[in-house]
């Protein structure tokens, strides 16, 4: 199944720049066809390998499409299919047309087959489940063809509901059972009262799920599906943003947002707030709670607020947004049920998740660093204060001043961000020289080179990688490993990505448009390959030190998307490996053996392995007992794997004096995060076994210098 443009965001590398090509003029009124315009001459001229439009193409998409939208076979029956497949080696030429009879056969199709659905599942659960007949439901949905009536859509539905409130069937039962074995005088819930309170919370949730998300999407929202599906044909990182999707990527790249400081989401037609993102205004004023429902928006300069009560959760959410210095009201149900107008002074809410942290670590009377990076982030609009590397340098700087011997850049789960801020953050520990090789289709290699001599770090350094570093991660990790700068430990290799993505807002494509806000189209312009010559494309970075993980046998990485670019392999560019006096050959040597002998990762790899065996398994009993049972027994097996989150490293970790100096007058809980963050770091045996290698280094450095200034 091909994935979520929002989910591609985590694996994202991208350039920003003008596209040349764009001269043709569109001037089509009709948006939809508008769009395909231009989104098809913008990817016939400029993606990177540019595929035909053919009918091989045609049925790529058809598939890819009918897929997208019904992935479990629960709205479509066999006749719908059949009627769809006639346009199934037509869907090129009605793009080269800028026909859109297809989306709109197949849309108007889904909207009635979305009504149908409604009746059906409130019908299945208005009857009781019977947990005593032996059958299976089988979640593979690959497995299954569509149905051909409507008595078997109904049992699809009845299987599929069935299993979804088996365990809420199951959560009932055990919260009696404790229940009575608290309290012998407790009367329990008969099986009928269970089976009937089950059922009504799978309705509940099953209510808000069409009535929160499908009965939300508007036309605009379908057609955005249909697009995508048209341009992830060309690569897994091509994909459409339509107007509010490109407002988050905007948001995920730069990590700050302006606004009041809240996570929201809607519930039956009311905006309930989730979460107040620390130090954020709404969190400063300690007017707003979690779970508080906002009724409605005023705007400073308004007299009356807007009700928004029903409204779209991404509508009622630009209303509320708005620029830093500016008030907005809310009239807000509190949970006690009372009503208060609550005014909020809107500011800039940086979502520090994202940014760069460290820490001191301590072993015996040696002091290392670890700074975590999860994203390469960047404000294209203020690139000299907001940046991956700028905030690097100032922890590593930080950390020197604490007397560090080593340092951890950790990159697990990092999946990629801005192409400017990985080289510049490469220049912090090499003297100056090229960092990443980039091609793009008809014209000669650019090779991006520090051209800073000065060096943040010059000391023993350990990258860590698992298997979902991506992109910038991989060239970060690669262009330290070619200069033999640092010593890469984690999976076997990381995610593959080795292409470069252009953000290309398509307004700026048609003169004088009146049909309306286009969106964005993100497609891939380059390949990058390291200063070796070597792709990551699909093959990614091999760790020096290979260590197991939980995704050590799940099929994750570009290699398992749908379409991907192949590996290749260009000229090396000219460098020198890194002049130093460590021995990498031995420090690798020596943590490998280690590893070998390491209980906690042998444990590791066991239960990445079970797990792997969970996920295969796809066909589940409808029968409470046998469903019991294999519960159980999957419980027991998994209580084999409790040391893994018990294992403590003899390793400490502090702030550095800057954080002191934070916590004492901290306003964003950032004290209660580094110490949950801390406690992690305690039980991680990568960054014991990282510790380990800035030993080895640090040691052979000692020796060698000592040697050579004998000599």
């Amino acid at each position: 199944m091909k994935k979520n443009y929002k989910v591609l965001l985590l694996v994202l590398l991208l350039a920003f720049a003008s596209c040349s090509f764009t001269s043709k003029t569109f001037d089509d009124t009709d948006k939809d066809k508008l769009l395909l315009q231009v989104i098809t001459y913008i990817l016939q001229n400029g993606h990177f390998d540019p595929i035909k439009l053919n009918d091989n193409f045609s049925e790529e998409l058809f598939n890819g499409y009918i897929e997208q939208i019904d992935p479990v076979k629960r709205y479509f029956y066999e006749s719908d299919y059949k009627d769809f497949q006639k346009y199934k080696t037509e869907l090129d030429d009605q793009l080269k047309a800028f026909d859109i009879t297809f989306f709109n056969v197949v849309h108007t199709r889904m909207k009635h087959r979305i009504d149908e659905a409604k009746a059906i599942y409130k019908a299945v659960l208005s009857q009781p489940f019977d947990y005593t007949i032996d059958e299976t439901f089988d979640t593979n949905y690959d497995n299954i063809d569509f149905v051909k009536n409507k008595k078997e859509m109904k049992e699809r539905w009845r299987k599929q509901l069935k299993f979804s409130t088996l365990s809420n069937y199951d959560d009932i039962m055990q919260q009696e059972k404790q229940a009575k074995e608290k309290d012998p005088s407790y009367v329990m819930k008969t099986d009928a009262e269970i089976e009937k309170e089950a059922r009504e919370a799978t309705l509940k949730s099953i209510n808000i799920y069409f009535n929160d998300n499908i009965d939300d999407l508007t036309r605009e929202d379908w057609f955005s599906t249909y697009v995508n599906a048209i341009v992830e044909e060309f690569d897994p990182h091509t994909y459409y943003l339509a107007p509010k999707g490109k407002e988050d990527f905007d948001t995920q790249m730069s990590g700050k947002l302006e606004g009041i400081g809240a996570r929201l989401t809607k519930r039956m037609d009311y905006i309930k707030i989730v979460e107040l993102i620390s130090g954020g205004p709404a969190w400063r004023s300690q007017l707003l709670e979690v779970e508080d429902v906002i009724l409605k928006v005023k705007q400073e300069d308004e007299e009356v607020g807007i009700d928004i009560v029903g409204m779209r959760i991404s509508d009622a959410i630009k209303y509320i947004k708005g620029p830093k210095g500016t008030k907005v009201t809310l009239t807000v149900k509190k949970v006690d049920g009372t009503i208060e107008d609550v005014t909020i002074v809107r500011d800039v809410v940086e979502l520090g998740e994202t940014y760069a942290k460290a820490s001191l670590v301590e072993k015996d009377d040696k002091k290392y660093g670890i700074i975590n990076l999860p994203k390469f982030y960047v404000d294209f609009n203020d690139y000299k204060n907001l940046n991956a590397a700028i905030d690097v340098r100032k922890e590593i700087e930080r950390l020197k001043a604490e007397g560090m011997e080593g340092l951890i850049l950790d990159l697990r789960n990092n999946g990629g961000g801005s192409l400017p801020a990985v080289v510049d953050m490469a220049g912090l520990f090499i003297k100056e020289g090229p960092v990443v090789q980039v091609r793009s289709t008809g014209v000669p290699k650019e090779v991006l080179r520090d051209r800073d001599e000065s060096i943040a770090w010059d000391g023993p350094l350990v990258i860590l990688v698992n298997e979902l570093s991506a992109s910038a991660s991989e060239i970060m990790a690669a262009a330290m490993q070619d200069y033999k700068r640092a010593i890469v430990i984690g999976s076997k290799q990381t995610y593959g990505k080795g292409t470069v993505q252009n953000v290309y807002n398509l307004n700026n494509a048609v003169r004088n448009n009146t049909s309306g806000d286009l969106g964005a189209l993100a497609f891939t312009t380059q390949k990058y390959y390291r200063i070796n010559g070597g792709s990551v494309q699909l093959e990614g970075v091999k760790s020096d030190v290979q260590v197991p993980g939980r995704f050590s046998f799940i099929e994750v990485g570009e290699k398992e998307k749908d379409n991907p670019l192949p590996y290749d392999e260009i000229d090396p560019a000219n460098y020198k490996i890194w002049d130093n006096y460590f021995d990498y050959d031995n420090a690798i040597s020596k943590s490998k053996e280690r590893m070998s002998n390491n209980n906690q990762l042998k444990l590791i790899e066991e239960n990445a392995k079970w797990v792997k065996n969970q996920i295969d398994e796809t066909e589940f009993s409808l029968n409470y007992e046998s469903y019991k049972k294999h519960i159980e027994l999957n419980e027991e097996e998994a209580k084999r794997f409790d040391a893994i989150s018990n294992y403590k490293t003899n390793l400490t970790f502090l702030p550095t004096s800057f954080e002191k100096q934070l916590f004492e007058s901290d306003t964003t809980s950032l004290k209660e995060k580094r110490e949950r963050w801390y406690k992690n770091l305690s039980k991680d045996v990568y960054v014991e076994e990282a510790v380990n290698v800035l030993e080895d280094l640090k040691m052979a450095y000692s020796i060698k210098k000592v040697a050579k200034v004998k000599d």
